[in-house]
């Protein structure tokens, strides 16, 4: 399948196509996958909040934006990987060393992204967490938790796609970006209980 069908599937078919076991979508397809779910629940808490928060308005705005900058990472970062892959083969044939540097690095751009925009989701997802309609703080959690998980996924991506050294300024970027959504999770845990 195309990765230029991914956003036209419905949800079951994407999700069959995740499991059939081919190359892509993978990984980080699903991770940008998550953070848009996040995305949207939390839109969802703030528009059912509007009445008792009097910022619901912007953060759900806010969310709304993520989703729109997420949604289009799930079919870029399976384009990413599809190229990287076809580079990883023509290097086995003695193709350039040099480009296939550059294709995963671009493997590896794409999760960086994915990160920063979970990190992004849960922060709002602890904020609605803490200052939601009270019947819905529990949705805000469970938006903070995936895009904690997200973030967690896509650092391990740019990690891997990379092949960096422990010091790779890249690398400690998406480690600081699941840390800093992971530190959001647990505190909108604590304020949805």
């Amino acid at each position: 399948m195309a990765t230029d069908d991914y956003l036209d599937l419905r949800l079951g078919d994407f999700l069959e196509s995740v499991a059939e076991g081919g190359r892509a979508p993978g990984g980080g397809s699903a991770a940008a996958f998550t953070v848009a779910l996040a995305a949207g629940l939390v839109a969802m808490v703030a528009r059912s909040s509007r009445g008792s928060w009097k910022d619901a308005g912007a953060v759900g705005a806010q969310a709304a934006s993520l989703l729109q900058r997420i949604v289009p990472l799930v079919r870029t970062d399976a384009d990413a990987w599809e190229d990287a892959l076809g580079e990883l083969r023509a290097a086995a044939e003695g193709a350039s060393a040099e480009v296939l540097a550059q294709k995963l690095e671009g493997a590896a751009a794409v999760p960086a992204l994915i990160a920063e925009a979970a990190v992004d989701a849960a922060l709002l997802g602890e904020l609605a967490a803490d200052r939601g309609e009270g019947s819905y703080r529990a949705d805000a959690a469970v938006a903070a938790v995936l895009a904690a998980a997200a973030a967690q996924a896509a650092a391990h991506l740019v990690e891997v796609n990379l092949a960096v050294r422990e010091d790779d300024p890249r690398l400690a970027r998406a480690r600081a970006s699941a840390e800093a959504a992971a530190g959001a999770a647990a505190r909108a845990l604590d304020a949805a209980r």
